[in-house]
């Protein structure tokens, strides 16, 4: 029982689980929002959470296992899993199967829609891993897997694709993970340039990636505000978006050129926060309307 513990906890860091932190919030208010003046089930939401945690964890599982050479050269990232040789193969892709199957099993039970559309959110999870081998675009594509959280929960709540509404919330959650992706890149540039892998720092340079990440902070904002337009939020969904600018300032005002010490707090515990916030605006909005 213990080295069934050991290796589920490995497995579980593995795909930094914690993490879902970072995307669950974001499903739940495009479910809350899709259900107005209603609410989503409690069903659906049980089911949302499984597709979610679901599909990342197999995303992840694909991503290490495609970057184990270079993680194994990068000092920052050698004591991950795969290239520590924490797990075996076959144990990695036995979980691979597990929660790709818990990730098809939760699309049965939403919206019939997702039946058909589950292939696009996989595709784009799958493409991810192998976007930094030849564009430093690869975070944007990590942004637009991310910005899938509200615009997927959006339609397994409701089954309508052709709302403006997630769409604009679900491009604000890809700006601000493409900005965030940018500078917790900042730490693997040596690495980066050696091996010809690309990021915004790798290939222009860290001063200027973190002005990027400035620039999709902001349109982050801006289409925030335009996204509470659009479901008609009321003022506590603009007062969590306030607090989130806020947050946004302070994390690209701990980064700099100069001084990359403190991105994990950046990365982590900033950008944890920020989602809960948004989230909780949300759902006090949806309480009082």
């Amino acid at each position: 029982m213990s080295k069934a513990a050991e290796k589920i906890r490995v497995l579980l860091e593995l795909v930094k689980f914690e993490h879902s932190i970072f995307a669950l919030p974001y499903a739940y208010l495009g479910a809350l929002y899709a259900a107005s003046p209603g609410w989503p089930s409690l069903s659906d939401l049980i089911w949302i959470t499984v597709a979610m945690v679901g599909a990342r964890s197999f995303a992840f599982v694909v991503n290490r296992a495609a970057d184990k050479e270079i993680d194994a050269r990068n000092p920052r990232t050698a004591g991950r899993a795969i290239p520590a040789g924490l797990i075996k193969a076959w144990e990695l892709w036995l979980f691979a199967v597990v929660v790709l199957a818990a990730f098809l099993l939760s699309v049965w039970q939403l919206h019939p829609i997702t039946r058909w559309l589950w292939p696009v959110v996989l595709a784009a999870f799958l493409i991810y891993p192998y976007t930094k081998r030849f564009t430093p675009l690869c975070h944007y594509w990590l942004g637009i897997c991310l910005g899938l959280a509200p615009i997927g929960a959006w339609v397994a709540v409701s089954g309508r694709i052709s709302d403006a509404a997630p769409w604009v919330l679900g491009a604000a959650v890809a700006l601000w993970t493409a900005g965030f992706d940018i500078i917790y890149a900042t730490q693997d540039v040596e690495c980066d340039i050696r091996d010809g892998v690309h990021s915004m720092p790798a290939d222009l340079g860290i001063a200027p990636a973190l002005v990027q990440t400035r620039v999709t902070h902001v349109l982050t904002i801006g289409l925030l505000v335009v996204g509470g337009v659009l479901v008609s939020a009321g003022w506590p969904w603009y007062a969590g978006v306030c607090v989130a600018a806020g947050l946004l300032w302070y994390e690209n005002s701990i980064v700099t050129s100069e001084d990359l010490s403190r991105v994990n707090a950046a990365f982590f515990t900033v950008n944890g926060i920020i989602a809960v916030i948004v989230f909780v605006g949300a759902l006090v909005d949806r309480c009082l309307a």
